[in-house]
């Protein structure tokens, strides 16, 4: 079975469920199983997760904390969520592995690029805590740069809406969802997908963003099926990289275990 190297965003915030607070069991449990069901299909599958349903870094100002401080509070809340994810997955008998911006030894492995794409090749689920260890950068920068430095096919942004809207779906109800988008349109109409930083950074190295609905469940399947679900976000007539993150469009060998053991 061809394979395919995946980048998933989630939002903290749709950790918490119906809660107002924290992290909902069932909520966590539907991510895993989705993401369970890929891997278990070949997919290679690397994962960045928000705080924001703990900390976020921004909020440290409104409280009268130091920016800088507040931004590792959120960092740690990401970690926190990575742990919890981690440990669903390997419920579920996935294996994984969580590679931190932050060095945290009892917890976590320091992320080094060779590791994550070693474990990615062995079929290991990668989840990326701690954003990029730096404060001022979101955790959509760090999905950004970490798929671009594991060499992903697309950049997959899990959110509560299936896609990007002309205006706010929730307040405007004739917002018209785009299908597909180019990266120049995106900023031309001042959209709303990413920080400035992460977009930046998929434009420049022709990086697609699919943004869908990941609390729909099957929907992340579904995507890597074929379906045609969510916005796709690509550089002006360039579909190509971006097709090769559908199955039936490519012509990857199939990799995972090939290569001799190694920790």
């Amino acid at each position: 079975m061809t394979y395919h190297r995946i980048l998933l965003k989630l939002s903290g915030e749709a950790l918490m469920g119906q809660q107002q607070y924290g992290i909902d069991a069932d909520r966590l449990m539907q991510y895993a199983t989705e993401i369970k069901t890929v891997a278990a299909q070949g997919v290679q599958v690397a994962v960045v997760i928000g705080g924001g349903n703990i900390f976020r870094g921004v909020q440290a100002e409104h409280f009268g904390l130091d920016r800088v401080q507040g931004d590792y509070m959120g960092m740690l809340a990401t970690v926190i969520n990575s742990m919890a994810l981690q440990s669903a997955l390997e419920k579920m008998d996935v294996p994984t592995r969580l590679l931190s911006g932050l060095t945290i030894q009892r917890v976590c492995e320091p992320y080094i690029r060779r590791r994550a794409m070693r474990h990615l090749e062995k079929g290991r689920v990668v989840i990326f805590g701690a954003g990029i260890g730096s404060p001022y950068f979101t955790t959509d920068s760090a999905a950004s740069l970490r798929a671009i430095e594991i060499e992903a096919d697309v950049v997959l942004k899990g959110t509560r809406v299936d896609g990007i809207y002309s205006a706010d779906p929730e307040k405007n109800p004739n917002a018209v969802r785009y299908s597909r988008i180019s990266f120049d349109e995106v900023m031309e109409k001042n959209l709303s997908v990413m920080d400035m930083t992460a977009f930046t950074l998929c434009k420049e190295n022709n990086l697609p963003i699919i943004v869908f609905d990941m609390n729909t469940a099957g929907n992340l399947e579904r995507l890597l099926a074929g379906e045609d679900l969510g916005t796709l976000v690509t550089m002006a007539g360039g579909l190509a990289r971006a097709a090769n993150a559908l199955p039936e469009l490519s012509g990857l060998p199939p990799q995972v275990g090939n290569l001799p053991e190694q920790a």
